[in-house]
């Protein structure tokens, strides 16, 4: 696995972490300003992790296969 692969996967597991987390915080009672943030920036974040981590899967097939 090249090293920018292997940067890209980290990133997308951050992302996708932080975004579960936003999105568990919501089990906690808030104001509805919260609960916006909250659901927005998780789903944000796990959108950003899925397609990081495609992208990286497709650059890692790319660069064995050429």
């Amino acid at each position: 696995m090249i090293r920018q692969v292997a940067i890209m996967y980290a990133v997308a597991a951050l992302l996708l972490l932080v975004g579960a987390g936003c999105l568990l915080l919501l089990l906690r009672p808030g104001g509805a300003a919260r609960a916006y943030v909250l659901r927005m920036t998780g789903i944000m974040a796990l959108a950003a992790g899925v397609m990081l981590a495609a992208g990286a899967g497709s650059m890692q097939r790319w660069s064995v296969a050429g």
